[in-house]
């Protein structure tokens, strides 16, 4: 039943399912924002669209799956019952989000205004309602499918979890498609789109557990020991989920009250989440099971090799990424997304919002690296107590900067949010002894992965100036940006290897290991 959990590899297939989600994430808000731009029905669905998955997010990709992944992982190496434990889980979590999805029924127009309360004077507030109740039923079966997600990873079974993404993207282009074709509103082809792309989605991630040998049935809930057990070690969690979607909800409320600004920021949000995606989801998915299986044998070294290599494997990944992002945002937003009803000026505003979360994207990583070594101690408080501080931070620069820079000052908080909670995870970490040290191959890596995304960087302004007029419209622009892109990779490449910053034989070992 039970795989070993090859690390880095894990990162890669978790990764590569996740670039391709991402690639068609990319795609489906092409085409969003080409043919609704940053007008009223682009806005109400974004954030109709966001409701689901702030609560997916509360309740099991956050606060469940880290409370239940480590308690599973444990059962599964000592076999104590792993499927029972599971259904029970299962079926308390089926409980609580069906009453949740009936209640966003019938308090939906509290709901949009909590998210959105800009909108409350405009035609913006009904479409918004409207689409909210169609999408909202998707956290049931996204909650059930993060759930046994989190089986399939604990079980080192990575491919099917990682790929189930992959179908919401599918169904929403072809929602997208068919609306054109058959001349369906496309707020509300989309909406139902997500609805069934949610119903499919759990039904892979079943279907795949079933083959692994863990077959989960609904039975009737009930509060066991370890179902107390569960619930109040999630209960932080879930307290620092609903911190981290104040975080969320701050940043949009912010942004309701500037005409577009909803969907720049959206449109912004997915160019960072692509890095972000695929080397921070890939690091916490694969990661946390490991670890917990790890400090469970007393294996503090074989933890602490774990935890250096995620974070040399996404420091080495992630900071020319954020380098690109912050030096070359325009060129990527315009050529991307500038088509149709999305115009010149969305993409200078979008653009300004891409460098400012480029800025904080190391940091969002990093702490998807160091979270897992308190989730693993079953230790869900102190990332709460994180939380919080970074909470008031964001919403003190978020509210505060507005006034004086307008719908900025939400990327700006979530920024500065982010590098508090990572300095806050790394001070406290030093508690938590050998398994949470730093290693001589780490130490001495860092400065050299700085060092080439600097290089990668001057690269990457000297070649966009260089391209200018061919970036700046018609059809060579494309093929510009991925010269563009290229000359980022090779350059960061070859200063990488010059400066061994990465090694091919220490990849090769990684991926043996």
């Amino acid at each position: 039943m039970i795989r070993k959990i090859r690390l880095v590899s894990g990162f890669f297939t978790v990764g590569i399912w996740t670039l391709a989600s991402k690639i068609l994430g990319f795609v489906r808000d092409i085409m969003i924002a080409g043919t609704m731009g940053s007008g009223p029905m682009a806005q109400a669905f974004l954030i109709a669209f966001s409701l689901p998955n702030m609560f997916r997010r509360f309740f099991a990709e956050g606060a469940f799956n880290t409370a239940f992944v480590p308690m599973f992982s444990k059962k599964v190496e000592s076999g104590e019952g792993a499927q029972d434990f599971a259904s029970e889980a299962l079926s308390g979590l089926a409980s609580i989000v069906l009453v949740t999805v009936l209640l966003g029924q019938v308090f939906m127009p509290f709901l949009v205004l909590a998210m959105a309360s800009g909108f409350a004077d405009d035609a913006r507030f009904a479409l918004t309602v409207n689409y909210g109740r169609i999408v909202f039923p998707y956290i049931l079966f996204i909650s059930l499918a993060a759930l046994l997600s989190g089986v399939l990873n604990a079980l080192g079974r990575f491919a099917a979890a990682a790929a189930a993404p992959v179908l919401l993207n599918i169904i929403l282009v072809a929602a997208m498609y068919l609306a054109a074709v058959m001349g369906w509103e496309i707020g509300v082809a989309l909406s139902w789109g997500v609805l069934l792309a949610g119903v499919a989605q759990m039904a892979l991630v079943w279907w795949a557990a079933k083959q692994a040998g863990i077959t989960l049935l609904p039975r009737r809930p009930r509060l066991s020991p370890e179902m107390k057990r569960l619930a109040i070690i999630a209960f932080p969690a879930a307290l620092a989920g609903g911190v981290v979607q104040v975080n969320l909800l701050v940043g949009r409320q912010v942004a309701s009250y500037f005409d577009g600004a909803v969907a720049w920021l959206s449109y912004a949000d997915r160019l960072y989440q692509l890095p972000l995606g695929v080397v921070g989801i890939a690091i916490g998915v694969v990661l946390l099971p490991d670890l917990s299986r790890k400090l469970r044998a007393g294996d503090d070294a074989g933890g602490n090799y774990s935890l250096n290599r995620a974070a040399e494997f996404s420091f080495a990944l992630t900071l020319p990424a954020a380098v690109a992002l912050v030096v070359i945002p325009l060129p990527l937003v315009s050529v991307l997304f500038e088509r149709g009803a999305f115009s010149a000026t969305d993409s200078a505003n979008t653009a300004l919002a891409v460098a400012i979360y480029g800025a904080g994207l190391p940091s969002f990583v990093l702490a998807k690296v160091l979270a897992p070594l308190f989730f693993a101690r079953e230790d869900t408080k102190t990332p709460f107590r994180f939380a919080l501080v970074s909470m008031v931070v964001n919403a003190a620069l978020a509210i505060g900067l507005a006034p004086y820079i307008g719908f900025l000052a939400a990327a700006i908080g979530t920024t500065v949010a982010g590098w508090s909670m990572l300095l806050l995870l790394w001070i406290g970490s030093r508690r938590l002894g050998a398994a949470a040290a730093v290693d001589a191959r780490l130490k001495s890596k860092a400065p050299k992965i700085i060092f080439s995304s600097i290089i990668m960087g001057a690269t990457l302004l000297a070649a966009a100036y260089l391209l200018g007029p061919w970036l700046s419209g018609g059809a060579l622009r494309y093929l510009a940006l991925a010269g563009l892109v290229l000359v980022g990779a090779l350059s960061y490449g070859g200063a990488a290897m010059a400066t061994g910053a990465l090694r091919i034989s220490e990849l090769k070992a990684m991926l043996r290991r």
